[in-house]
């Protein structure tokens, strides 16, 4: 995929040169879902940097004026059934939040699916505790579709046993798609 440029941003592949700034994020999770990414040193970052950078389902956000990397936003096709629909996700660094980027960078990703790589249906699956994902679904003109009630678990409770999530799926249709929607 080649880059998407906003006015404020640049959405690219990963590059291992990225891995400080990846670390500066994925060293604490803020969202269940994204445990299992977490890492502790640096070179642990530039692993997953570098398996970033094979992985066509992850792109890198980063700021147009400074190159900073600032979150990733995901994707993944779903497959033979159903070719013409992306499963969609995002992850920011919590520094820069509140500042407009995740919907901006979400909607230019939108916008390149449907326009660009032929999608007819987008989905994402958002934890029911995390607010501020659900508020950007709702903001790119995701419909809430379903709550899958105790649907899977990322973390365990102190005995151990595992904690499941109750997950809201979000999505939008191309025929529903709005540019001015901005």
């Amino acid at each position: 995929m080649s880059d998407i440029i906003t006015d404020r941003l640049n959405i690219r592949r990963f590059v291992e040169a990225d891995a400080a700034e990846l670390f500066d994020y994925i060293s604490n999770p803020r969202v269940n879902c994204f445990v299992d990414d977490k890492v502790t040193t640096l070179e642990q970052a530039k692993v997953k940097a570098r398996k970033r950078a094979k992985d066509e389902a992850c792109l890198a956000v980063c700021l147009k004026e400074t190159g900073t990397l600032i979150g990733e936003l995901l994707l993944h096709k779903d497959g033979r059934y159903q070719p013409d629909t992306y499963s969609v996700g995002w992850n920011f660094n919590e520094k820069v939040e509140g500042k407009g980027y995740a919907r901006e960078s979400a909607h230019a990703l939108f916008d390149h699916l449907f326009t660009q790589l032929g999608a007819r249906r987008l989905y994402a699956y958002v934890e029911d505790d995390n607010l501020k994902s659900q508020k950007l679904c709702e903001k790119l003109g995701m419909r809430k579709e379903a709550c899958f009630i105790e649907f899977i678990s990322f973390v365990n409770n102190p005995d151990g046993t595992p904690k499941y999530e109750n997950t809201f799926q979000y999505a939008i249709l191309k025929k529903e798609w709005r540019l001015t929607d901005t």
